[in-house]
């Protein structure tokens, strides 16, 4: 399989932009042709109300757009200025592709996170091994289906199975290795990687910090807070894991909270339609596990209700004293917000920068000067100023983290890169021949310094 796939690629049968644009038109009528297939399977594995199952065929019809239009752009060779020293000559970088590669989905958001990223592999040339998440067994099997009906099987095929399937896979020497998951898996990925010397984009996560302090809407803030956590019940990689709120605005908050939990969900969240689930039984009970510790210790202040059954967690607001909770261990990865209390935004910032890199950053409120201060005392994967979420819903900036939360990007015109190789090449006619350059050297070196600048 594999070897079929990367022949298509050796014998150049992927570079023309007629190929390359025949395949995101075959895309595209994949998702016109199954929207409601699409949803029902994202419903089946994690309980997703219609709107948010649309949310991810709405980001791979923003990708496909944007990456139809701006191909030809893109494949367009860069011209580079030649030195004066090394003149007559023209240089460009060439952006070819890298062959096949392997894309290796997640759970929570199986669908768009297993095939936005097959968008820019195509876009760039490449053939492709799609392994989507056997967490997500019913969109798994929509995919394969799917792909095997509308796109070419020169192009693209799709290996379903676990752990061990995964493994197999990793043996083979593919020119790249896309995996979006958690940080554990993606040590054995990149460790998996090395052996053949194959580049890897990993897309992780971590504890991504929402910061309040003064100046934020309290309603508008707690509003979007509940909801980027209430999305998808707290499965996404970018959600806000914790707060760190300024002391005189906690409480004001947390009630602005308190009203937007109950007009989102109702006084029964297990109950609503727009509440997804957990996506399995060890995920549920990790998390509540740590709910069950937070109830003991006294600590909620909203929510707290589950049910095992339907594997359900009512959006939780949690009272923290300090970073040693055991919920600030590791990425929550679920509806349970640590809220902690700061004095400022300078111990905020602090705070954060003694921490992994996290995969987004946000704050609420704050002065243009206070914006510009977490931005140059800080970094991580991305930032978003007095909103959540939003900011992987734009095209066209790059998305990846950094150190423990990622590595590599893509979206837009970075996926297209990503994907590429860009060769640097060097043209030069015969008719000037200074010699010069050749031994035996007779050239003073202050005439060379002079030549060379």
């Amino acid at each position: 399989m594999f070897n079929e796939l990367r022949e298509s690629v050796i014998t150049g049968k992927t570079r023309p932009q007629s190929w390359r644009h025949a395949q995101l038109k075959n895309f595209e009528e994949l998702l016109e042709a199954n929207e409601n297939k699409i949803i029902n399977a994202l419903k089946d594995d994690l309980g997703k109300p219609t709107t948010e199952a649309f949310f991810e065929i709405i980001a791979l019809k923003q990708e496909l757009k944007l990456v139809q239009k701006n191909l030809h752009k893109w494949m367009r060779p860069r011209k580079v200025k030649v030195p004066l020293s090394l003149q007559p000559g023209e240089a460009m970088v060439e952006f070819e592709p890298l062959g096949c590669v392997l894309i290796i989905g997640p759970w929570n958001y199986p669908f768009s996170l297993t095939l936005q990223p097959l968008i820019s592999a195509l876009a760039a040339g490449n053939t492709a091994i799609i392994k989507p998440s056997e967490n997500a067994p019913a969109t798994s099997q929509l995919i394969a289906d799917l792909v095997e009906k509308h796109l070419s099987s020169e192009s693209v095929k799709v290996v379903q199975g676990d752990a061990t399937v995964a493994s197999s896979l990793l043996e083979e020497p593919f020119d790249h290795i896309f995996f979006t998951g958690g940080g554990q898996i993606g040590k054995k990925i990149m460790s998996a990687a090395s052996k053949h010397l194959t580049p890897v984009t990993l897309e992780l996560g971590g504890k991504s910090p929402a910061i309040i302090i003064e100046g934020a809407d309290l309603k508008v803030t707690a509003r979007r807070l509940i909801w980027g956590k209430g999305l998808n019940a707290g499965q996404t990689c970018i959600a806000p894991d914790h707060l760190l709120i300024q002391e005189q605005l906690k409480v004001p908050l947390i009630n602005e909270m308190k009203k937007a939990l109950q007009d989102f969900y109702g006084i029964n969240p297990l109950k609503s339609r727009h509440l997804a689930r957990i996506v399995n039984d060890n995920q549920f009970q990790r998390l509540k596990r740590l709910l069950n510790c937070a109830i003991k210790n006294g600590q909620i202040l909203a929510g707290g209700e589950l049910d095992d059954q339907e594997k359900r967690i009512t959006p939780t607001l949690i009272e923290i004293k300090d970073r040693h909770d055991p919920l600030m261990e590791e990425e929550l990865f679920g509806p349970l917000l640590p809220i902690l209390s700061i004095k400022n935004l300078d111990v905020a910032i602090k705070d954060i920068s003694y921490q992994p890199r996290p995969l987004a950053l946000y704050m609420f409120g704050g002065t243009e000067q206070e914006q510009k201060e977490l931005l140059t005392r800080t970094s991580s994967g991305g930032v978003c100023f007095n909103d959540v979420v939003m900011q992987a819903g734009i095209p066209e900036l790059p998305f990846g983290g950094i150190g423990p939360s990622g590595m590599g990007r893509y979206h837009g015109k970075a996926g297209f890169e990503t994907f590429s190789h860009q060769r640097s090449i060097l043209k030069r006619p015969f008719w000037l021949d200074l010699q010069f350059r050749y031994p035996p050297y007779k050239l003073d070196i202050s005439v060379l310094k002079k030549l060379l600048g």
